[in-house]
């Protein structure tokens, strides 16, 4: 076999590898793409479901809460309020206020539900007066029921600058730093999520009800797949074929 096949050979191999690469990753955008569909329709279905009192979901499974609205009534504990740290809205750095608040009835015990309160203008990502955000003692709240993100136990939750910052929403290192056992469960407090005044808290927009990406993004991993064909085809064709001696 002269040099000329064997380089065709190996272009040949070099392609089908990069094929089979694009292939498979635009596939998996598209299993991507069809559980955001299923999030999003689950999503649409609870939206539409009454408004329900926090204590309707105690003792729901959280999977089966997610997403619900629910109304919490309680008493907000401002003296162990965190905030996680480093969130940005519409460009600007600040954080998200985690208030835990026990709800009324005793049903609860100690036990308090974390509120993300909202967002607030912070300049360095994680240092403000909790003094000056609160919004009364015993507080109403319009909220959406979210469920702790998954955490790996070697990653930083604590913020070393901070004492009152977190890095993640890991359910037990704030409970450590609260001192209190907290729900299964994060409330997203909803209502008006523009920034009018930075020195005051303003709700953190629901997630948006879409198909991102994907599809756009596995479409552009099957065009690479047919370019590197394409190439290989043109490359093949400009080989100059052997003549019989």
């Amino acid at each position: 076999m002269t040099a000329r096949p064997l380089r065709l050979v190996a272009f040949g191999v070099v392609t089908l590898l990069a094929v089979a690469l694009c292939v498979r990753l635009g596939i998996w955008q598209l299993d991507r793409l069809a559980q955001r569909r299923a999030q999003n329709a689950i999503v649409t279905a609870r939206g539409t479901l009454p408004v329900v009192d926090v204590q309707g979901i105690r003792t729901m499974d959280t999977t089966a809460s997610h997403w619900r609205r629910v109304s919490i009534t309680g008493v907000a504990e401002y003296d162990r309020e965190l905030v996680h740290g480093m969130r940005t809205q519409n460009g600007s750095p600040g954080v998200h206020l985690l208030t835990p608040i026990r709800p009324l009835g005793g049903a609860w015990g100690d036990t308090a539900v974390l509120v993300i309160r909202g967002y607030l203008y912070a300049p360095d990502g994680r240092t403000i007066d909790h003094a000056a955000v609160t919004e009364g003692d015993t507080v109403r709240l319009e909220t959406l029921v979210l469920s702790y993100p998954a955490t790996q136990a070697t990653s930083a939750v604590r913020m070393p600058s901070n004492a009152r910052a977190v890095r993640t929403l890991d359910r037990d290192t704030l409970a450590t730093m609260i001192g209190r056992p907290l729900a299964p469960f994060v409330l997203l407090a909803l209502g008006d999520t523009v920034v009018r005044d930075i020195s005051k808290p303003a709700r953190i927009p629901p997630p948006a009800v879409n198909e991102g990406p994907h599809l756009s993004y596995a479409l552009q991993w099957f065009g690479f797949a047919t370019v590197f064909l394409i190439g290989f085809v043109i490359f093949a064709r400009r080989q100059p074929r052997s003549r019989p001696q």
